[in-house]
């Protein structure tokens, strides 16, 4: 069953983290930017639009109404209320399709990559951003799970995990870089976007379609 109770009942909730952390935020989106190729692309849990309007994203899936309504005010993005393990989307048809912060809330990651391994057209990219579990932050959020409305529901998992699960949908040619190196409290500016993993509590990462 899709976890959307939190997203369904507290978006406007979800929608505050942003404004609070606008700066976190934006050093997220300059990370994406750093891996995100060109071509036509799909978000896979799209939520409110966040990521894919400033990235230039057109399409994606939700599998809460509540988020695709405060998405679709935006026009220009075609939407699909769905789950990331059964996507009603056409196979080998995106250059490329994103995932951000939505990995730690789908049932099923092996399905989800690959469906997602499904409607990538040959050479096609999946790019994963998420909080790793190993990072200082993913430690936060971890051990304060049952006080979150959002991450009590969530699975983290460390950069090593995500990187074997996409190696195992016959995903490879991978790319990697992390942001957000400070506490979120003390992040008053753009955070910096370094390669690799192991310092950054955000990470990206890219992979191509074998």
């Amino acid at each position: 069953m899709a976890k959307i109770e939190p997203f369904e009942k507290y978006s406007g909730r979800y929608e505050d983290w942003f404004l609070r952390n606008e700066f976190a935020y934006l050093s997220e989106i300059e990370a994406v930017k750093k891996i995100l190729p060109d071509g036509l692309g799909v978000e896979i849990g799209i939520g409110s639009g966040r990521f894919a309007i400033p990235l230039g994203i057109n399409f994606g899936i939700d599998p809460s109404m509540k988020m695709l309504k405060t998405a679709s005010q935006n026009k220009n993005l075609h939407l699909a209320l769905a789950i990331a393990e059964k996507i009603p989307l056409a196979e080998n048809t995106f250059d490329f399709a994103l995932m951000v912060t939505t990995i730690c809330f789908v049932d099923d990651v092996e399905k989800t990559f690959s469906e997602i391994k499904r409607i990538l057209k040959n050479g096609g990219q999946v790019i994963i951003g998420f909080v790793d579990r190993e990072s200082e932050i993913g430690k936060f959020y971890q051990a304060h799970k049952g006080e979150s409305l959002f991450y009590n529901i969530a699975e983290f998992f460390s950069t090593d995990e995500v990187l074997r699960h996409l190696e195992n949908a016959g995903f490879g040619d991978f790319q990697l870089v992390q942001t957000i190196f400070r506490p979120l409290s003390e992040i008053d500016s753009v955070e910096p976007v370094r390669d690799g993993y192991g310092e950054g509590s955000f990470v990206v990462v890219g992979a191509k379609k074998q």
